[in-house]
């Protein structure tokens, strides 16, 4: 259709279309909010609303869709999770006042990003906005972080772009900036989704960049924001903060101080190593039971939540800050009343982080004010349940206590304004109580009570005058009006005016009548008309005090994740853990969390386990089954839950701290970027051998099992040789393997020691103790548990003869080729084809002893003997 044919309204809204590409156009007209063209039909068909059309008699209908603006945010919501951008355009005048047609505006735009609604928020997680620079030139790149709900936000400078993307993956934005043209590696590629393009030059200049960072952090160098020296850094901040320029519209100065990350204060998890041991979300994507996280969350409030989760993806590394909330834990564990009554009042703390956002850029609606009145109210109830002078045992409780802001100001004023149940949308008018405002109370008595203000004057007027049949009407035309029986019309005061004959009456009003009447009429729009201001007035009021609110919401942060570590601590019987310097691990009657939440307390057989200087390496075998990988992921996860201030399932636990874990276990592949299972394997292993130090805390299960079995066993026996050298005496390592030659190294390497898990054979079964015990496991007991998995019973026994006769004929190394015979046997195809060897070299001893090798027959240690001899032979 020619766009002269259109009205001059769908020319308005084409115009904002043009001027927002990529977003759907919510367009404002009257109570409603309307999309035209492809718009309409995208979100009809997202949404599941009707689609119609503004036409229908037209040759070509133009598509249309729409729904109420005070029930929009359901709509607004689906369309955000399916990653559509929205540009919200609203009328900007009153239409009342509007000559021609209603003047409008884009007033923000909604990206995933960027929200602060609850609707479209998780409570206890953060919802992040990012952006990526790499600078290919100077090799140096940086990556910005924040969350625009609560203010907060972060960065990390990095020479290795493999680190950026690393941590981009651990943020998990919902929104990710990107230069055009820059693509995500294909091993990230589960970001691409979030990828938002921007033009470079607008968005991460430096000179831009710099000046957007200085003015919104109203500082005059970067040294103070540790950005000194890092432009690639500034150029990520900056594209965030043009970004919120772009989008927002409006001020968004509740961003708080540019924080950037410190490794060196964190214990590091990379994304492999919280993915294997499933802290946030299982390994096959889903979060809740089998987590971590599921285990230790006892929080009652979305910031104690959030707090939660940034100590579980940074825990500490240094001991002062670990045996200070130790000690938090401590004191609420031993408190049982005490935690019980804190955990009540915290369920009535909504959240104060982003509710005070929400108000400071004015998206507050009175049902935000009524949980703000609510949260506060609960500030004097928590204080009350800390005893100053029981706090001594616990500092950091003191120091809280000692800081409190109850903000009663706020509380009473917020109690005093506004009534306990306010209509949803602020224009509706009903939101504030009798009292808070004298203009304000007489639109509420007219409102209310104005039919009995006007009986009154009734009643005044008959008892002023002798007019027995003196009667109080109303119409449209003449509004209120007093009528007179033509009977008793000489007795009319002066002061009534006729304003209509009827055949038996007169009809007269009074200046105090029409006085009234006018009052009357307009007040519930002057009513609403005052409130909207009130409204606005208080929302000025507590957007001033956002720093005293986000003040306490970090000490209700801190209450609640305290208490929360130590509730879980209580339910599940946990003991608090002795965190030091050095490098000896000691744990007692250890357990598994999240596997004895799913078995049951009284299922799970605890463990112990030591590492020291003489057992820095602990080789760990044991059949399928039986508890390897659990008893790897234990340790792990207790060091993490340790070093977060949690106790841990221990009867006790002595644990050295840890500068990173790295956790490489089970098997997977990742088809969609042309990696086999096996290299995924060798990629993690690639990354824990160039990255761990003498601090870390390596966990390996199954290295080599993706390969054939002996350049699998090379590369485990390689690995562990490379563990052993490293840092000047090994990386404390905990090694599960299958390769039973690998025993053999216990003697040879300083600091390995041999474990098993301990398996009894009883009536032809096979028992798992689940117990960790020194020495070699005997045997591998693959065939006994593929008979427990259920595998049919011809094949187990099939199995059973082939193993008795391999094993049978590998006893013979000294026979030629016996393995090869006995496999060529039993497995048909499986042989190798002759060597052909040159006539030259036919009779040279070495090649006679290859060319009758038993390769398969020999153990490792036999072959580097005889590899030994052939060089001694060849020196000879």
């Amino acid at each position: 259709m020619a766009k002269k044919k259109l009205t001059p309204m769908l020319e308005q809204y084409l115009r904002f279309k043009e001027e927002n590409p990529g977003c759907l156009l919510f367009f404002r007209m009257g109570d409603f909010y309307e999309l035209f063209f492809e718009d309409a039909e995208i979100v009809a068909k997202a949404v599941q609303i009707t689609l119609t059309s503004r036409n229908p008699n037209d040759e070509n209908p133009i598509p249309m869709c729409g729904m109420p603006h005070h029930s929009v945010e359901p709509y607004l919501s689906q369309l955000l999770d399916k990653g559509y951008k929205i540009a919200i355009c609203d009328q900007v005048e009153n239409p009342k006042e509007a000559v021609g047609l209603v003047k409008r505006d884009v007033t923000r735009v909604l990206t995933p990003g960027t929200v602060v609604e609850d609707s479209n928020l998780k409570s206890k997680a953060n919802n992040y906005l990012g952006a990526l620079f790499w600078d290919e030139t100077k090799d140096a790149g940086g990556i910005a972080w924040l969350d625009f709900s609560t203010g907060q936000w972060s960065g990390l400078h990095s020479r290795r772009e493999v680190e950026l993307w690393q941590w981009m993956i651990k943020i998990n934005p919902s929104e990710l900036l990107l230069p055009q043209g820059k693509k995500v590696p294909s091993q990230y590629n589960e970001l691409s989704a979030q990828v938002t393009s921007v033009a470079p030059g607008a968005y991460f200049d430096l000179t831009a960049s710099k000046n957007r960072v200085l003015e919104m952090q109203s500082v005059a160098d970067f040294e103070s924001l540790g950005l000194s020296g890092k432009n690639e850094l500034t150029r990520a901040c900056g594209a965030l903060l043009t970004y919120l320029e772009q989008t927002q519209k409006g001020d968004f100065g509740h961003l708080g101080e540019f924080k950037p990350l410190n490794l060196s204060k964190h214990l590091l998890l990379d994304e492999i190593t919280e993915r294997n041991l499933e802290i946030f979300r299982r390994l096959d994507g889903k979060t809740g039971l089998g987590t971590l996280w599921h285990v230790l969350d006892r929080t009652m409030t979305p910031m104690g939540g959030r707090l939660l989760e940034a100590r579980l993806r940074q825990p500490w590394r240094q001991l002062s800050p670990i045996d200070k909330n130790l000690d938090c834990v401590t004191f609420f564990f031993e408190r049982d009343q005490l935690r019980s009554d804190v955990r009540h009042a915290l369920d009535s703390v909504y959240d104060l982080e982003r509710l005070s956002t929400r108000i400071f850029l004015g998206r507050a609606n009175p049902k935000d004010f009524i949980a703000l009145q609510k949260s506060l109210s609960m500030l004097p109830v928590l204080q009350s349940c800390l005893k100053e002078q029981e706090l001594e045992a616990a500092p950091e409780l003191r120091k809280i206590y000692r800081k409190w802001d109850g903000m009663d100001d706020l509380t009473a004023l917020l109690e005093s304004a506004l009534v306990d149940s306010p209509p949803p949308v602020i224009t509706d008018g009903g939101l504030f109580k009798k009292g808070y405002d004298a203009v304000l109370d007489e639109f509420i008595e007219l409102n209310e009570h104005g039919e009995d203000k006007l009986r009154k004057l009734h009643e005044k007027e008959l008892s002023a005058n002798d007019i027995p049949k003196l009667k109080l009407g109303f119409n449209k035309v003449f509004g209120y009006f007093f009528e007179v029986s033509k009977a008793y019309k000489g007795q009319v005061p002066e002061h009534f005016i006729r304003r209509q004959t009827l055949v038996n009456s007169e009809r007269y009003i009074t200046p105090e009548l029409k006085e009234m009447e006018d009052r009357i009429l307009s007040a519930s729009d002057e009513r609403k008309s005052l409130e909207y201001k009130l409204f606005q007035d208080l929302r000025e009021r507590l957007a001033k005090a956002r720093d005293r609110f986000l003040f306490m919401a970090d000490i209700v942060a801190a209450l609640d994740y305290w208490q929360g570590l130590a509730e879980a601590a209580r339910v599940n019987e946990w003991n608090r853990p002795l965190l030091h310097d050095g490098m000896e691990i000691e744990i007692k009657a250890g357990r598994h969390p999240v596997v004895e939440e799913a078995m049951g307390a009284s299922n799970y057989i605890p463990g112990d386990l030591k590492m020291d200087k003489d057992r820095r390496i602990l080789l760990i075998t044991g059949p399928n089954m039986a508890g390897k990988s659990t008893v790897l992921r234990q340790v792990a996860i207790l060091t993490i839950m340790a070093q977060i201030g949690s106790f841990v399932p221990a009867k006790s636990a002595q644990l050295g701290l840890a500068d990173r874990v790295f956790s490489r276990v089970g098997a997977s592949d990742n088809l969609a970027q042309g990696h086999s299972t096996f290299m995924v394997e060798m990629t993690e292993t690639a990354r824990i051998l160039r990255q761990a130090t003498k601090r870390s805390l390596v966990i390996l299960d199954e290295i080599g099992r993706g390969t054939s079995t002996y350049d699998g066993l090379s590369l485990a026996w390689a690995v562990v040789e490379e563990l052993s050298s490293r840092a000047r005496g090994g990386i404390r390592t905990l090694f599960a393997t299958h390769y039973h030659e690998l025993t053999s190294l216990e003697g040879k390497i300083e600091g390995l020691r041999n474990l098993n898990i301990a398996v009894k054979e009883w009536k032809g079964d096979i028992v798992f103790l689940r117990r960790l015990v020194p020495g070699p496991a005997d045997r591998s007991y693959g065939i006994e548990v593929a008979r427990l998995a259920g595998v049919p019973r011809g094949v187990v026994e099939r199995a059973r003869e082939i193993l008795a006769k391999l094993e049978e004929k590998s006893q013979d190394n000294q026979s030629k080729g016996a393995v090869e015979r006995a496999s060529q046997t039993l497995l048909p195809g499986f042989g190798a084809p002759p060597i052909e060897i040159p006539e030259e070299l036919v009779e040279h001893p070495i090649i006679t002893q290859l060319v009758d090798l038993d390769v398969d027959g020999m153990t490792p240690i036999q072959a580097l003997m005889l590899l030994n001899q052939w060089k001694d032979m060849i020196k000879e």
